[in-house]
């Protein structure tokens, strides 16, 4: 092992320690945030059974790398992660509401998600699909209430979210998804099916980030946190195709396998599985340097090393 090489383990040490800093910090406080919300049935008897089913989901823990992406790229760009907290709280849950439907009989039909059983194997169809509806609707809300945010601000939160949610982003990404079960794809079709029902959301959340911190919805740093979210949202992606052949359910708290189960397209129907880290490691690689000049980049540059390396 040459000296380079050592410098390299060291530094990937380090950047993977202050990214599990960072993802347990942030997720803390979503944490916190969201479990003040759908704390009982507003009408009695009749409606208990909706809000048990959203927070079983909703608080199923989770490595939280949305939400801590809009809190990361808010305090980059200076703003007050406090104030962030309303967009980052939505963005997870968009991101549960896809997961709650994504394992439905009609889609995935998957019966393990984040180590329990999905929303639909504990509450039936019906409630899990009602489950999901009423956070994502929800999610719109929560960006246009925010407090301490302008208008301006808000409004175009809405616009972000809504692009990266519906059938222009992670809505027909999943319908690419279910049309690859059936057909084979190019890498092209399978690069913009990723960048739509993966990466569309990782760089909403990022971009809310920057409007949380007051910074212009057409300004620099919008583009800024689009490359580095579209990267390593890539990157993840890949890594998560990797995990599925290689991780256990243990490891991964949900259901592995399952891709080669539903004869979906990934990464390694293009390549091995040595090459698709190497892709991945290039990409968070990539995503990193982009922040280089930013003062205080450090937390979101380890972030980008860490997604690409991780283990579950």
């Amino acid at each position: 092992m040459d000296d380079r090489q050592t410098e390299r383990e060291v530094s990937a040490a380090d950047a993977a320690a202050l990214a599990r800093t960072v993802l347990e910090e942030d997720a803390a406080r979503v944490d916190a945030f969201l479990d003040g919300l759908y704390q009982g049935g507003q009408d009695g008897r009749c409606d208990r059974g909706l809000d048990e089913a959203v927070r079983y989901s909703l608080l199923a823990g989770g490595k939280r790398v949305r939400p801590a992406l809009t809190l990361e790229f808010c305090r980059l760009f200076g703003g007050d992660t406090a104030a962030a907290l309303p967009f980052a709280a939505a963005v997870e849950m968009v991101h549960t509401f896809s997961l709650i439907h994504d394992d439905l009989p009609c889609m995935d039909d998957d019966a393990l998600r984040r180590g329990r059983p999905t929303n639909h194997r504990v509450f039936g169809e019906a409630a899990a699909l009602l489950a999901g509806d009423g956070l994502a609707l929800d999610a719109f809300g929560m960006l246009a209430r925010a407090g301490g945010l302008s208008p301006e601000t808000r409004i175009a939160a809405v616009g972000v979210l809504s692009d990266a949610a519906g059938c222009g982003g992670m809505v027909r990404g999943q319908v690419m998804d279910m049309f690859g079960e059936k057909h084979t794809l190019t890498r092209e079709e399978l690069l913009l099916l990723q960048a739509r029902k993966t990466g569309a959301l990782i760089r909403a959340a990022a971009q809310l980030g920057v409007l949380a911190a007051g910074r212009p919805a057409d300004g620099g740093e919008m583009r800024v946190a689009a490359g580095y979210a579209d990267r390593i949202g890539l990157a993840f992606q890949i890594v998560d195709d990797v995990l599925d052949v290689t991780a256990t359910e243990e490891q991964m708290g949900k259901s592995v396998g399952s891709d080669a189960g539903h004869n979906k397209n990934t990464f390694l129907s293009f390549c091995t599985v040595e090459q698709a880290i190497a892709e991945a490691e290039r990409l968070s690689r990539e995503a990193a340097e982009l922040l280089a000049g930013y003062p205080g980049a450090e937390r979101l540059r380890a972030l980008a090393v860490f997604l690409a390396d991780r283990k579950s």
